[in-house]
């Protein structure tokens, strides 16, 4: 058996500073891990992250294409990671402040989810990058 948990995950993005502002305003990743570039490969990456320890690697790669779908169930249809789910503490208040002081996206409101206690709702980045945000009510 192998222990294992999350460390982060990595975004491919159209316009690295962009991105690094808006995931810095919207989620507070300010903190710099780690930045690269490898200009022989074309690439340029950071690694931010936030007191919670939200850890996200945003990569630039000149050429790449967007396969950011519309909507969290057309994201099925590709094989890949479809979004990023992020539990917050105040579904309401998160998905009001991203769609609306953050310019995200809204994709589908704040609803009930499947399991007793959750609620959820989907948004999109400036680049159509599916985040899903998460509420559960604590015991």
């Amino acid at each position: 058996m192998i222990s294992a948990r999350f460390h982060h995950v990595s975004l491919s993005v159209a316009d690295l500073s962009a991105q690094e502002a808006w995931y810095g305003s919207a989620f507070e990743l300010t903190r710099v891990d780690e930045r690269l570039e490898l200009p022989e490969a074309g690439v340029r990456t950071v690694v931010l992250s936030n007191a919670s320890g939200l850890r996200v690697e945003f990569v630039q790669r000149p050429g790449s294409s967007p396969v950011a779908p519309a909507d969290p169930f057309t994201a099925t249809a590709v094989q890949t990671f479809t979004h990023l789910a992020l539990q917050v503490p105040d579904l309401d208040a998160a998905f009001a402040r991203l769609t609306g002081e953050c310019g995200a996206a809204p994709v589908s409101p704040p609803g009930p989810g499947v399991t007793a206690g959750m609620r959820y709702a989907y948004v999109a980045d400036p680049e159509g990058n599916l985040l899903e945000l998460i509420e559960t009510s604590r015991p």
